[in-house]
């Protein structure tokens, strides 16, 4: 627990954390600065009294609460029956922190006729795996998913709780959380054990990924986070791992929802989602407009990959905003990721810079794509891309 704490032996009444202040949670009462309820922490106003009478205090969680609490616990994806590859990924992240903390990994499949996907779990790493599984829970509802999760990790107490930062996670987590009373951070692309302390040190983009910010939950427990796909790295499966396999019995009373899913339909998409393609021919700025963007596609059909690009593009309205790679789009891993015309910022490498081998065509030598570039190509892409094309559909006739 933190609050704000003026101390009236030091405060002068100057008022200088009142114009500090963004939020209008301080005032002056009989000359002595107070501290409104809608005082948010931002620790805006500390660096601003020159007699230094704020101080933020926090409180450390009861030790015998922490100590109750042990293991991480992985939150497995599926749809229609089948494993999201962010479930690997998070299984992965979780080994190591299992190991790190000295403790066990388990996960959660939610869902209707998943109990032969538990297995896989367990070769990917998982000690243990809890399977909930009912007609009711065929298709994915808010409601119903986190009473089942809210359940299990109530009753198994794990120190901490990751899940995938999908369109699924990230309706699903936050009401968990809120039910859990505990924080959650979101949109992780690092998470280690801070080793003094135990804590989960929570790493994450902010302020556009101008910076990356670590968290840490000193109070409440579980210690709750969202990861990026394509960000951690699957450990390769072990087909003959033991594990044990833990059947949820569950309650059609706690499955009653509000919200009725009717249907789920799958996205039609001309190529392959960019989340899960091994290949990525992105475009920038450099592009254009939409037309010229045909070249990146007739690359992509002749490679085998997908078509990504940076948010300039897709707020020129060039092309969808499925297409976009980096931190307000889409977090890709490929072997082979080719930018082109792309500048190289940081909202934008944060979403790519994981690629195995990456190759950069920029007409600007001095671009910052080049320093995270295995391969770079200084000169016009619309010179480049249609001879690099001919020339890789040239080689699979012969």
């Amino acid at each position: 627990m933190a609050w704000l704490e003026v101390v009236a032996e030091k405060c002068v009444g100057c008022g200088a954390c009142i114009k500090a202040c963004l939020y209008d949670a301080l005032a002056l009462e009989d000359k002595l600065a107070v501290v409104k309820e809608n005082c948010t922490l931002c620790g805006a106003c500390l660096d601003s009294c020159p007699f230094e009478a704020l101080v933020m205090r926090k409180t450390e969680p009861p030790a015998q609460v922490a100590e109750s609490y042990k293991g991480v616990m992985v939150v497995a994806e599926q749809k229609r029956g089948q494993l999201q590859s962010v479930s690997y990924e998070l299984l992965g992240v979780g080994r190591r922190l299992a190991e790190d903390t000295e403790s066990s990994l388990s996960a959660v499949l939610i869902g209707d006729g998943v109990d032969s996907q538990a297995q896989r779990l367990i070769a990917y790493g998982a000690d243990r795996v809890f399977v909930a599984q009912s007609g009711t829970l065929g298709l994915y509802n808010d409601e119903s998913y986190a009473a089942v999760l809210t359940r299990v990790i109530r009753e198994q107490k794990p120190e901490i709780v990751i899940a995938g930062a999908t369109c699924i996670g990230r309706a699903l987590i936050p009401r968990v959380a809120v039910q859990l009373q505990t924080g959650l951070t979101a949109d992780c692309t690092g998470l280690d054990i801070q080793e003094e302390t135990g804590y989960l040190v929570q790493t994450r983009p902010a302020f556009g990924g101008n910076i990356m910010a670590m968290i840490l939950c000193t109070r409440a427990r579980p210690q709750m986070a969202t990861v990026r796909h394509k960000v951690m790295k699957a450990l390769a499966p072990d087909e003959n791992r033991k594990g044990e396999i833990i059947r949820v019995a569950l309650d059609e009373k706690e499955l009653a929802t509000r919200t009725t899913v009717l249907k789920s339909v799958e996205e039609a998409a001309d190529t392959i989602p960019i989340t899960e393609a091994d290949i990525i021919v992105s475009g920038g700025r450099g592009m254009g407009s939409t037309g010229k963007f045909s070249v990146l596609f007739e690359l992509a059909k002749a490679l085998g990959g997908a078509v990504g690009s940076s948010r300039s593009a897709v707020d020129a309205g060039w092309v969808p905003y499925a297409y976009q790679v980096g931190q307000t789009g889409k977090t890709v891993q490929p072997k082979l990721y080719i930018a082109c015309g792309i500048s190289g910022a940081i909202q934008h490498l944060v979403g790519m810079q994981s690629s195995d081998v990456i190759i950069a065509i920029n007409k600007d030598p001095e671009a910052p794509i080049f320093k995270v570039a295995t391969y770079g190509l200084v000169g016009d892409l619309f010179e480049i891309i249609p001879r690099l094309t001919q020339e890789i559909k040239s080689r699979k006739m012969q």
